[in-house]
């Protein structure tokens, strides 16, 4: 896990010194989980979204590309299921006063026992050398067994409770778990609740008479409600694909990992739209 870390921080240090990728507003302490493309990296980028532009619209008759707006009706994402569903449960430690999201808590708490796991391996290698059998040691081994059993029933339960999107059997299990804040070290949880990972803003003259309008936390959106402008519009008949690059955001409060997961950043999208009843055999023909 170190190994990896170090790895990563220094393809980041790599990514900054050699003009690909530098923090956003860096002179200015910076912004989390923003980052500004650099003289190289833009040209990447560039590169990247031509080749994808060419090889998924250019090269193919039933696919054509749009560029729709960021803002959009807040209506849309109302009838898309964003405005109520695209959420993530949040819980606050009182002592630390830090905000974490109640399943990465889990996820890491997991991470923890499978690293468990991983030095029980680590040491059977040491000790048996090339006669070491990694299956057989994980499948008979009393200690990863009993590891391997914690991961599978925490794993359980946390898929139903996230199914049911029981929030209080979210904190319970962070309790039962004994789960505490990396900061303060404490189990003093607040109730988890759920944050809806999109940009609000607002639009018009008059703040209190103006509307609230979100920023697009995808790009696919654009393509549905432009469907019927792209079919008459390009005389298109059913198999065709409407593809776009744009910008897409996403409020993330457990923001990580670099470029992975960022709150503002460029999707790449293309929605095939075909008669009900053939999706596989069109599913196969891309998937070749």
């Amino acid at each position: 896990m170190a190994n990896q870390e170090d790895f990563f921080k220094k393809v980041v240090a790599h990514a900054k010194e050699y003009g690909f990728i530098f923090p956003s507003s860096e002179i200015y302490d910076g912004l989390a989980a923003v980052y500004d493309y650099g003289q190289l990296g833009t040209e990447l980028k560039n590169n990247i979204k031509q080749y994808w532009w060419r090889s998924m619209v250019q090269f193919h008759e039933n696919i054509v590309g749009i560029d729709s707006a960021i803002f959009m009706h807040p209506r849309i994402w109302k009838a898309s299921g964003h405005v109520d569903a695209f959420n993530d449960p949040l819980i606050d430690n009182k002592d630390s006063k830090k905000r974490y999201r109640a399943d990465v808590l889990i996820e890491d708490h997991i991470a923890k026992i499978e690293e468990k796991i991983k030095k029980e391996v680590e040491k059977a290698q040491k000790r048996f050398g090339e006669a070491f059998n990694r299956d057989q040691f994980v499948s008979t081994n009393a200690r990863v067994l009993e590891y391997q059993k914690k991961i599978d029933e925490i794993r359980e339960r946390f898929a139903e409770l996230m199914n049911s999107n029981d929030l209080a059997g979210l904190k319970q299990m962070i309790l039962d778990l004994e789960i505490v804040c990396p900061i303060s070290g404490t189990r003093n949880w607040t109730d988890v609740r759920q944050f809806n990972l999109m940009f609000a803003t607002k639009m018009g003259s008059v703040i209190d008479d103006s509307d609230t309008l979100y920023l697009r936390p995808e790009t696919a959106q654009g393509i549905f409600v432009n469907f019927l402008n792209v079919q008459k519009s390009g005389r298109m008949k059913i198999p065709f694909g409407i593809a776009q690059i744009g910008k897409a955001f996403r409020n993330e409060i457990v923001a990580r990992q670099f470029i992975f997961r960022m709150r503002e950043f460029e999707q790449m999208e293309m929605q095939f739209f075909v008669r009900p009843g053939t999706e596989m055999e069109w599913f196969r023909y891309w998937k070749e």
